[in-house]
């Protein structure tokens, strides 16, 4: 990928993708062997200082291995907000564990080949990335080489770096569900936050002539423009840069929208806006939504009680709006019941026996 597909012009504006930041200027470092203690690294991570991997790949998992067990011990809380506190202090120390990067590839032995250094960096010859961005990257390019098999589509996605993709699937399988039973008009639709375009992709399965697909993530839409451009609905779907609605200024046949499901206790950032959201997001979508439905047109948003399940005081968006807003009426809820969280977890996540995905459909009053 040369430096000029890291960025495109689109709805007016000139968007670049958002990749880990290389380090390139000097830094001191603490040099870390497989031979050595990999605890004198976690202390030096805790003390504040950068610790480099020198010599195998798996050196830096021994290294996350031994910080974990350490957070662990002081993050010993197993419920939904205690395991955050943990990848809050896990994320920070990690991230001061790095790896060298020459000419595209990890220096380190027995490192993987990961495809991204070459199509993300073309612009740096040598740099240092953070251990588990690294890691980011090669599982990225794991999913983007090997794709992911959506059920609903019966087909393969490739989705390009940054974006957010489903693991699971029972909330496309519901409006899948929904769209088998859609009468109404199919001239217009608008995907509200596309992520992958999973959504955008089954409704024109499903007959709709037009779709416009908004993100703010300029991640997501580089990638699915570079997606479709191979393929025949590249004339079918519109691509737009923005927040929410984006730049679009008409009125469509169906909205859909799939937020993040849990409150946000910080500003999240990255992918972390695909999970958690501001307490302004949802008034701001229904006040935008009242503008861009048809008279007759529909409203439809993915969503889950994870919230509810795992005791965050905030209520539900949805029938807050229902109950105040004084903009839409509700027509249908579906649910279903969430699979349960694999075996090889070793997160704590009884919750999930609880969690249900919902697709409500609304109408304006």
């Amino acid at each position: 990928m040369l430096k000029s597909e890291l960025e495109m012009r689109i709805s007016g504006k000139k968007i670049s993708v958002n990749r880990p930041e290389p380090i390139v200027a000097d830094i001191e470092v603490f040099p870390y062997k497989k031979r050595m203690d990999p605890m004198d690294a976690v202390d030096a991570l805790i003390d504040g200082h950068f610790v480099l991997i020198v010599d195998y790949y798996s050196s830096g998992l021994a290294v996350l291995s031994e910080l974990k067990k350490h957070l662990e011990k002081k993050y010993p809380d197993q419920t939904f907000r205690g395991q955050r506190e943990f990848r809050t202090a896990y994320k920070e120390l990690s991230n001061k564990l790095l790896l060298h990067i020459t000419n595209n590839k990890l220096t380190v032995r027995k490192s993987p080949e990961i495809g991204w250094l070459k199509d993300l960096y073309p612009d740096f010859t040598e740099f240092l990335l953070p251990y588990p961005q690294v890691q980011g990257l090669n599982s990225s390019w794991q999913w983007y080489d090997k794709g992911i098999f959506v059920p609903v589509l019966d087909r393969k996605i490739h989705p390009f770096f940054g974006t957010y993709f489903p693991t699971r699937f029972e909330h496309v399988k519901v409006f899948e569900k929904w769209l088998d039973r859609y009468k109404g008009d199919k001239k217009s639709a608008i995907d509200v936050g596309t992520g992958s375009g999973i959504l955008s992709f089954q409704m024109l399965k499903h007959g709709f002539e037009k779709i416009c697909a908004t993100d703010n993530n300029p991640n997501a839409i580089i990638g699915l423009s570079k997606s479709l451009s191979k393929t025949k609905l590249e004339s079918k779907i519109e691509l737009q840069f923005g927040d929410l609605f984006a730049q679009n200024n008409t009125k469509s046949d169906l909205i859909v929208f799939n937020p993040p499901w849990l409150p946000a206790s910080y500003n999240p950032e990255g992918l972390d806006g695909a999970i958690y959201y501001e307490k302004d997001l949802f008034p701001r979508f229904f006040a935008e939504a009242k503008k861009h439905t048809k008279i007759n047109g529909r409203v439809v948003i993915l969503f889950s009680n994870l919230a509810q399940i795992t005791n965050q005081k905030e209520g539900h968006p949805i029938e807050k709006e229902l109950a105040e807003g004084g903009r839409f009426e509700k027509e249908l809820l579906l649910h279903k019941k969430v699979r349960s969280a694999s075996k090889n977890t070793k997160r704590n996540q009884n919750w999930r026996q609880e969690e249900m995905v919902e697709l409500w459909v609304l109408k304006l009053l």
